[in-house]
């Protein structure tokens, strides 16, 4: 009796080893997974897939599998959803929809259930701050629950001596934020007068400052989710400074995880998120006019007022590791696409 269990033991492991098939180099039972290739940097990878979220997508079925960029998407797989932020032209080319040749059309043709997260023209246009904000713009949130606007700004592509003119053209208030035109670096400085300005160095994007009580509010989207923390932020600066310290500053990044300013003791009317309803009435409607699922926002309520923000960023794919809950926020985002197909 004892070796007729143990041989039908043996036969059915044997079976659960013949539904495995290869899966880009490691063995998955591709009937109960859902494979997310991924095309990340490794930056990325360290920040993002990290043991938990790994753990707790397995145990809901969810199968993470690093795409091979030397090799076509065709020859990997087969992957439910392919997530990718990559940088260089190379990549572009293998995602690029519609683009001749394009290994994606090659690999969604024999593969039409793929989901691809984001389309790479979509990321493209957020990645430029001249266009970043338009969307934005454009819609005019405006509601019982407040408004919603970005800073007023000017695009300089070159000739860092005609800045203050064109400043003055614009009627653009002092001080004033500059930040490079590609949004891939996450550098800033502020001009404090308008000589100064001279010093900044072309391609930018200036932004009026905005008072805000030194709080941003970092607003993560994944799909429908909508999840808000706060950070600290510049410090607001009054006209006595404005007067007393010419010239420009510059920080290297302005919002990160250590400056979280969820525990900290804050006046309430500078602390206090804003409304939820607003946010997701704004989410829902960039998610529909940008083309994308995996993106944040950094809004700030100015100084003094109770319902009026500004939009002065958006990333893509920002970094969810630092985003509470995103584990469970992330996978369940991912079944819902698969839920969605079937």
């Amino acid at each position: 009796m004892r070796d007729e269990i143990v041989g039908y033991k043996e036969e059915e492991n044997y079976k659960k080893e013949e539904e495995r098939e290869m899966v880009g180099g490691g063995l998955v039972e591709s009937k109960k997974f859902v494979v997310v290739g991924y095309a990340l940097t490794s930056k990325k990878v360290k920040s993002f897939l990290q043991p938990k979220l790994e753990g707790l997508a397995r145990s809901k079925g969810i199968l993470f599998v690093a795409i091979d960029q030397s090799k076509p998407l065709s020859d990997q797989g087969p992957f439910d959803i392919v997530l990718h932020k990559l940088s260089g032209s190379k990549w572009r080319r293998i995602l690029e929809v519609g683009s001749l040749g394009s290994f994606l059309c090659e690999y969604r043709l024999t593969h039409p259930d793929v989901t691809v997260l984001d389309p790479p023209e979509a990321i493209q246009h957020i990645y430029n701050r001249q266009y970043m904000l338009e969307d934005v713009a454009d819609l005019n949130l405006s509601d019982t629950y407040g408004e919603v606007g970005v800073p007023r700004q000017l695009v300089i592509e070159k000739d860092s001596s005609s800045i203050p003119d064109a400043v003055g053209k614009a009627e653009l208030r002092l001080p004033i934020v500059a930040k490079p035109l590609a949004a891939k670096s996450h550098e800033l400085s502020l001009a404090y007068d308008k000589f100064s300005l001279q010093m900044l160095e072309p391609p930018l994007v200036l932004q009026e400052f905005i008072n805000h009580g030194g709080i941003l509010f970092k607003v993560y989207i994944v799909g429908e989710a909508v999840k808000v923390v706060r950070r600290f932020s510049l410090p607001d600066i009054s006209k006595r400074e404005l007067s007393t310290n010419p010239g420009v500053f510059r920080f290297p990044r302005v919002s990160c995880a250590a400056a979280s300013a969820d525990e900290a003791d804050l006046d309430p009317c500078v602390g206090e998120l804003p409304p939820r309803p607003l946010l997701e009435k704004l989410a829902k409607e960039l998610r529909r006019r940008l083309g994308l699922h995996l993106f944040n926002l950094d809004i700030i309520r100015e100084l003094g007022t109770k319902d009026r923000y500004y939009v002065i960023d958006i990333n893509y794919f920002p970094g969810y590791g630092k985003m509470p809950e995103y584990e469970h926020i992330f996978t369940d985002f991912l079944l819902s696409l698969v839920k969605q197909k079937q």
